[in-house]
């Protein structure tokens, strides 16, 4: 796995309300084989794990917040790293 880039704060509290609000988003990110995957799911959990961070939707499916694309149209904006 590649090393984790840090996801702004804002967009990370987004998923966050979101998840509370147990709502329907759509969902774009990048698969594996780094091809964007368009979704339309319920996030139930924004949670670290292994020095990263990570959705986990009704399914089960489990994203690592730097491969999101964006989220309801919201493109995801990453932490300014000095």
């Amino acid at each position: 796995m590649d090393e984790y880039r840090l996801v702004a704060c804002d967009f990370h509290d987004l998923l966050e309300s979101l998840a509370t609000l147990h709502q329907n988003c759509q969902i774009v990110f990048k698969n594996p084989s780094g091809e964007p995957v368009e979704v339309q799911a319920q996030i139930v959990d924004v949670y670290a794990a292994n020095k990263a961070d990570f959705l986990k939707l009704h399914d089960g499916t489990e994203i690592r917040l730097d491969r999101l694309l964006s989220v309801n149209d919201q493109p995801i904006r990453f932490a300014h790293v000095e």
